[in-house]
């Protein structure tokens, strides 16, 4: 029995670490925090892997717009009390 139990991440789950993923089949994504998972066009659902942390200047690019990835703000301002 393998010792390892851990699962790797599949299509459709959210991403929790910034990086670059692979999927089973060699495909390779830049995904940050947030994003989904995407499903390999081809095949489906498929697993991912973290296979490099971004550099610095990576980092840099993949927050320059952030506009896609922001979710409305679910609160109500009542003003102050």
């Amino acid at each position: 029995m393998a010792e390892d139990k851990s699962m790797e991440p599949v299509s459709g789950h959210e991403v929790e670490t910034d990086g670059i993923y692979e999927n089973e089949w060699g495909r390779e994504e830049t995904l940050k925090r947030g994003d989904e998972f995407p499903y390999d066009p081809v095949m489906g659902q498929t697993e991912w892997k973290l296979v490099s942390l971004p550099l610095e200047s990576q980092e840099r690019e993949m927050y320059k717009d952030t506009t896609g990835n922001t979710k409305p703000r679910l609160h109500v301002d009542r003003g102050d009390k």
